[in-house]
């Protein structure tokens, strides 16, 4: 009998769930076959008649059945990855594998006692090579050649698999070189911040606390002694094939009585701070730090408004999984005016041979969405803590004091990126591919040498705020083989009419959209779309 056939891009899925801290949550954790991925959540939304209707959303694992015709390894009582009565290449490459390590931790099925990060890391080396074992058979010398795998994690199932990715006395080459991509929602991947003790000490051992301290994390990460921040990759695995999905949701964490939340603060998803959500390709001190693909939900770490149970975590992982077109967003910003009356008194004292000395800070907003869709890619937003924030000195060095150039960031805003996916469009009909960008600059307040600038300023308001309506069009008589049509909601709200040919470099296609607000105070910029293909493995 032949094994079945693997067909990219639909290798099998291992999850690798969060921490689990007591011994009854080790106890339900592995009662549940799926630990927990099988829960979806109901909740209630406005439609289009103005009522409220219940809004469903099955959990990933039910999705990806659905959608994608995946199946679990179950069967008759039995985990097929566990018995020998399933040789291999009997096990579907369409499979989703629950990668049970709190089996280790459990009273019931293993020793009832806490297991190091590192035996997690080993666990799913072990794990991967079985389901290789299980998918192709010995001499299927084609199958073996394809095999592939995707790791998500969520929360510490996301340490668990850097463990085991960057450790090298962990994982063995040979498991890592299966590793296709990897998602993770909502991980802690520079640890746990506590709003009085700043990161968990690492001293807080019980319940194996300190997995997410960073001297601790370092160690099991294969890091240098002393790595701090610890979320690099440090070379180990491509950071473009490790994407992060952040939560901005901290009110809707209601673990211990809302506790937790109270003691990460406000920049969070309840329990894990934005800025330790994302991976950098590099820690090293003065290097710049290359951000692996990233997106922002408005939602809590964990429970019915979850980052998991979300339809805006499920259309992220399709995308990065399945999806064709990468498309990255940065604006490229040439100049930001400044309001009429402070620009005159900053001229007058240039007359004088004076400098006045101006500080103002920046608020960059993006929401991006796909067309006819009721849900969200990405959402940064400065009411939920997650807008890119720039600084006058950042953005114009030249006129800044020296203390706040050697503080200062020049790097272009990154608004976003997102994977697009023609067998996920919601139009199925429609050749090209639909999405949208909600952009606004808000400027929240200017100084004056020290004093506040109130005259003819409202706080908090903007200078740009429109939405771009994207088309991206496959042509195959043109540079790159993509053209796109664009139009500014402001001036057509309903379609995309203005067309533009990408500009090709090397493996990718640029596009740049002016960005213009001409009276004072206002911006010229260019929105930059880089786009490149997706689908082919790493």
């Amino acid at each position: 009998m032949a094994g079945a056939r693997i067909e990219a891009p639909y290798y099998p899925i291992i999850y690798v769930r969060g921490y689990a801290g007591t011994s009854s949550e080790v106890e339900d954790t592995v009662s549940d076959p799926y630990m927990g991925f099988n829960l979806g959540s109901t909740r209630v939304r406005t439609v289009w008649t103005g009522q409220t209707d219940r809004l469903y959303f099955e959990s990933p694992l039910v999705r990806l059945m659905k959608d994608y015709q995946y199946t679990d390894v179950y069967s008759v009582g039995l985990n097929k990855t566990d018995v020998k009565e399933f040789p291999g290449g009997d096990l579907d490459p369409r499979s989703i594998i629950i990668y049970r390590y709190y089996d280790q931790v459990s009273s019931v099925f293993g020793a009832g006692k806490q297991v190091a990060m590192e035996d997690f890391g080993k666990g799913l080396n072990d794990l991967i090579l079985k389901v290789k074992r299980n998918v192709c058979k010995p001499d299927d010398v084609e199958a073996n050649a394809a095999f592939k795998v995707y790791l998500v994690g969520h929360s510490m199932g996301g340490l668990v698999i850097r463990c085991f990715l960057q450790n090298p006395k962990v994982g063995t080459e040979e498991a890592r070189r299966l590793v296709d991509k990897v998602f993770t929602y909502a991980t802690p991947h520079n640890g746990i911040e506590l709003e009085i003790v700043g990161n968990v000490p690492g001293f807080f051992t019980a319940n194996s606390a300190d997995n997410f301290n960073r001297a601790r994390m370092a160690s099991y990460l294969g890091l240098p002694d002393g790595t701090d921040p610890v979320n690099t990759l440090n070379g180990a695995f491509n950071p473009d094939r490790f994407f992060c999905l952040v939560g901005s949701n901290a009110k809707d964490y209601t673990v211990a009585a809302g506790w937790s939340s109270r003691v990460v603060g406000p920049f969070s998803d309840g329990l894990v701070r934005i800025n330790n959500a994302v991976l950098a390709s590099s820690g090293k001190p003065n290097e710049s730090l290359q951000l692996s693909p990233r997106a922002y939900v408005h939602r809590s770490h964990s429970g019915y408004y979850g980052i998991v149970n979300s339809e805006e975590g499920y259309q992220n992982l399709i995308r990065f999984l399945f999806g064709d077109i990468r498309v990255d967003g940065r604006l490229d910003i040439r100049s930001i005016t400044l309001p009429a009356d402070l620009q005159k008194e900053k001229e007058k004292a240039k007359a004088k041979g004076e400098k006045k000395r101006i500080r103002a800070s920046y608020h960059f907003e993006t929401v991006a969405g796909v067309r006819g869709a009721h849900w969200e890619l990405s959402r940064r937003t400065l009411a939920e803590n997650s807008s890119v924030f720039r600084t006058y000195a950042d953005l114009f060095p030249d006129e800044a004091e020296p203390d706040e150039i050697a503080r200062a960031n020049h790097e272009s805003p990154e608004l976003f990126t997102a994977f697009l996916s023609k067998a996920s469009k919601v139009n199925k009909n429609r050749n090209s591919l639909g999405f949208s960008i909600d952009l606004r600059v808000l400027v929240p307040d200017y100084e004056v040498d020290g004093i506040l600038f109130l005259d003819n300023h409202f706080p908090g308001g903007h200078i740009f705020r429109d939405r771009l309506n994207i088309e991206a069009i496959p042509d195959d008589e043109v540079p790159g083989g993509w053209r796109i049509r664009y139009s500014f909601e402001s001036d057509n709200p309903t379609k995309a009419t203005t067309g533009m040919l990408g500009t090709p470099l090397g493996d990718r296609l640029e596009f740049r959209i002016p960005i213009k607000q001409p009276r004072p105070p206002g911006i010229d910029a260019d929105l930059v779309l880089t786009a490149r293909r997706w689908r082919e493995p790493s």
